[in-house]
C-alpha cells in the first residue's frame, strides 16, 4: 500500500481530480466537463472506474456537487457554523465503492427573524454568530473546502471574508477558523443568460475585459437599486451611440459585478480573500479594489488540496 489515494473536485459542469500521496501533496491531475449534470443517476461507478484507471486503484475522497440531490448520492448539510471537523463528521462512506463523499454547509434561515443585510458577513455577533443567517437561507457543496483549507494551509486567516467568483459567486465569512456565514450571487449565471436570450442577445458576444467600459459599468452597477434599468441601458447606449457595440459585453458585465460587489457596505479598507484565477478573478479584483477593499488573490487549488486532505485525515 503506497498510501496514496485519490480526491475530486466534482462541481455542476466540471470535474478535477489528483492522486494524493500520504502527505497530501498533488502527484497526477487530470481535468474535464464530467460535472454532475453529465453523469447519469446510475453512471457514478463507471466514472469512479476510470478515473481509478487514470489515477490508480485507490480510495476516493469527492467533494462539491456529487453529493447534492443532482448527484450520486445526497449528503445532508452542516449547518454554519462549521469547520472541518464539522465537515468531516457529516462525511458519508459508500462503502462498495470505497468512496467518501463530503458534505456542504448551510444556513437556515428563520422566518421572522429580520433579513440581514450583506455587509454584516464576518463582523461576529448577530452577523456571525450561532444563527448565523438572520433569516437567510443559503447552502454551497465544494467552495467550503477551499476557504477552510485556505486557513488551514496559512493561506488566509481564521476571520476573514472570502469570495469565490464562478457561475454563482459565493461572499463567505469565516470567525476562529470556521464557516459562519453565506451569500450567494448569482452574478455569472444572469450574464450568461442575457448573453443567450431576451433584448439584449446578440449584443454581449464581444470580449469582457478590465477596461474603460467594464470599469463604467462598475460605477453604474455598484450600489445601484434599479438594476433592471441599469441592464437596460446596455442597450439603449448602445443604440444612441454612447456604448461602442464591442464593449456592450464588458459594460453590462461591469454593471452586474458592479451590483454583486457594491451591494456589500463593509469592504473600505478590508481585505477580502479571492479564491479563484484567470480573467474573472481579475474582473472581481478590479471591482472590490473600486469599491474600497483590497483583494488578495489566493492559490485556489493550493486552498482545496489542504482542505481535502484534512478531511482526509479525519475521517480515516
Amino acid at each position: 500500500m503506497t498510501g496514496d489515494y485519490i480526491v475530486i473536485d466534482w462541481g455542476t459542469t466540471n470535474r478535477r481530480a489528483w492522486r494524493m500521496s500520504a502527505q497530501g501533496v498533488p502527484k497526477i491531475a487530470t481535468k474535464d466537463a464530467r460535472g454532475v449534470l453529465s453523469v447519469p443517476q446510475n453512471g457514478y461507478p463507471a466514472e469512479i472506474g476510470a478515473l481509478r484507471d487514470e489515477l490508480g486503484d485507490l480510495p476516493v475522497l469527492a467533494a462539491g456537487m456529487v453529493g447534492s440531490n443532482r448527484g450520486w448520492h445526497e449528503v445532508p448539510y452542516v449547518d454554519a457554523p462549521a469547520g472541518l471537523t464539522d465537515l468531516a463528521r457529516g462525511c458519508v462512506t459508500l462503502a462498495d465503492e470505497d468512496v467518501v463523499l463530503v458534505p456542504g454547509v448551510a444556513l437556515r434561515g428563520e422566518l421572522g427573524r429580520g433579513e440581514l443585510g450583506r455587509g454584516e458577513l464576518g463582523r461576529g455577533g448577530t452577523g456571525a454568530g450561532a444563527s448565523g443567517s438572520g433569516g437567510r437561507a443559503d447552502v454551497m457543496r465544494g467552495e467550503e473546502v477551499q476557504v477552510l483549507g485556505a486557513i488551514a494551509a496559512g493561506l488566509a486567516p481564521g476571520d476573514a471574508l472570502f469570495c469565490q467568483p464562478g457561475t454563482h459567486n459565493k461572499w463567505i465569512a469565516t470567525t476562529d477558523g470556521r464557516v459562519t456565514d453565506i451569500a450567494t450571487a448569482m452574478t455569472g449565471e444572469l450574464f450568461a443568460l442575457l448573453r443567450g436570450h431576451g433584448i439584449l442577445a446578440g449584443m454581449l458576444d464581444g470580449a469582457v475585459a478590465d477596461g474603460a467600459a467594464f470599469r463604467d459599468g462598475l460605477s453604474r452597477g455598484a450600489g445601484a437599486k434599479d438594476l433592471t434599468v441599469a441592464l437596460f441601458e446596455v442597450r439603449a447606449r448602445v443604440l444612441l451611440g454612447t456604448l461602442a457595440p464591442a464593449d456592450a459585453a464588458a459594460f453590462a458585465s461591469g454593471v452586474l459585478i458592479g451590483a454583486d460587489v457594491g451591494a456589500r457596505d463593509d469592504l473600505a479598507g478590508r481585505e477580502v480573500q479571492l479564491l479563484a484565477g484567470g480573467a474573472l478573478a481579475d474582473l472581481y479584483a478590479a471591482a472590490i479594489d473600486q469599491c474600497g477593499g483590497r483583494a488578495v488573490a489566493l492559490d485556489s487549488e493550493r486552498a482545496f488540496a489542504a482542505g481535502i486532505h484534512r478531511l482526509w485525515e479525519l475521517t480515516r
